[in-house]
């Protein structure tokens, strides 16, 4: 007896149709549509479905996530305040950016036309802390904000710098610029990198280092009469070494007058003054004596005082000493050295010396008229060479001795 087929011929149809009605829905994206892991039994969510997110979403199929690349680091400490605060995004843009100081100072930035990049274009503070907040945006129209902080070098790391001559002062042919910073530097090349001395007279010249702490620029010969000098600083953020951050960017400009040179001669007991070359007055002067002679060699004229107040003790003299004076009111002083040389009016015990004995301690001295007209023609920059003397030259930092050095040792 054969067996009966015809049932199981249409059972197995009837299953062929299911199968085929489940394939035709799931193309169809019904409810037994694929789904990503995770969302079975839930309608298919689209990637641009929600505007804000805090991580990629879980639907299928997933955008690339933005990568981020920003400066300075999460939490970053002792942060220079030159270095770049930075966002650049790959795969999505940026949309706004907010840098403030703890203080609620905003610092301005500005984002790339592409909206892929942004860059701080305001000066960040010393000793302060930051957070910087960014919002940026996939490909899939979600945004993602994000919060960063960092502080920048504290004050205990932080360098200042005082300069000489001042914005705006006229001074002589032969006065050196002069930087004196408040911490040691030992990157003394990036600093002399940061700095651009120009003169109108078309002169370049050369820096040295007295100290770790002081630097000076000066031409080979003096400079040009009546020219500008002038030095540009961009030290800001720029490391001198030891974790020193310098903290300032200044500029100067100095007039410079007519070159005046003047020459004392301490065997011929004169003091001779030379305007642009052209000898113009010669004076009776007493210099210093077989025990304190006048430093030979170039110095530069400092400051200057109508009255002041010279003190023997100030020189290693006491009470007892052959040489010493106590204490004597001055008129018409030319500060000539740090460590006490001057030229200015005598005392009146000097006045029979004047022109023919050196009585000083070191110092030139005038009568009372040559004294008021050397104060009235001669100021700060001007310079005065010392010749035929006994004495050996003062120290060249101990005021301006820059002149007393070979240029091929200046410029080394």
């Amino acid at each position: 007896m054969e067996p009966d087929t015809k049932p199981r011929r249409k059972g197995n149809v009837k299953k062929i149709l299911v199968v085929a009605t489940v394939c035709l829905l799931a193309a169809a994206g019904g409810v037994f549509a694929a789904v990503a892991p995770g969302l079975a039994g839930t309608p298919l969510e689209s990637e641009a479905g929600s505007a804000a997110r805090t991580s990629p979403g879980i639907a299928a199929p997933v955008i690339t996530p933005v990568s981020v690349d920003a400066a300075p680091a999460n939490g970053a400490k002792e942060v220079n305040p030159a270095a770049p605060v930075s966002l650049k995004v790959d795969h999505g843009t940026i949309e706004r950016v907010s840098l403030t100081s703890t203080g609620g100072e905003a610092v301005d930035g500005s984002i790339d036309p592409a909206g892929t990049s942004w860059a701080a274009t305001g000066a960040l503070k010393f000793n302060t802390d930051y957070s910087y907040t960014y919002v940026l945006k996939d490909s899939a129209g979600r945004e993602t904000s994000t919060t960063r902080s960092f502080a920048t070098v504290s004050s205990s790391h932080e360098a200042d710098a005082a300069i000489y001559p001042l914005d705006g002062m006229k001074v002589g042919v032969g006065q050196p610029l002069q930087v004196t910073f408040s911490e040691p530097v030992l990157n003394r090349d990036a600093v002399e990198k940061a700095i651009t001395v120009t003169s109108s007279a078309g002169q370049v010249g050369a820096f040295h280092w007295y100290s770790d702490t002081m630097v000076r620029y000066r031409a080979e010969t003096f400079w040009a009469a009546n020219s500008t000098v002038s030095m540009d600083m961009k030290l800001f953020g720029v490391d001198l070494g030891n974790g020193q951050i310098a903290n300032f960017n200044k500029k100067m400009s100095i007039a410079i007058g007519d070159k005046k040179v003047a020459v004392a001669d301490a065997t011929a007991h004169t003091f001779t003054l030379s305007v642009n070359d052209q000898p113009v007055k010669t004076l009776p002067v007493s210099m210093g004596d077989k025990r304190f002679p006048s430093a030979r060699g170039f110095g530069v004229l400092m400051e200057k005082k109508r009255y002041d107040h010279f003190r023997a003790a100030s020189i290693g003299l006491k009470p007892g000493d052959p040489a010493y004076y106590g204490e004597e009111d001055v008129e018409y002083t030319i500060r000539l050295t740090l460590s006490g040389a001057y030229l200015h009016q005598a005392l009146d015990s000097a006045f029979p010396f004047i022109g023919n004995t050196n009585v000083s301690h070191g110092c030139i001295g005038f009568l009372p008229d040559g004294a008021a007209w050397v104060f009235e023609n001669l100021g700060t920059g001007d310079v005065v060479q010392i010749i035929n003397t006994e004495g050996d030259y003062a120290a060249n930092d101990d005021g301006f001795g820059d002149w007393n050095i070979p240029w091929a040792e200046y410029d080394n």
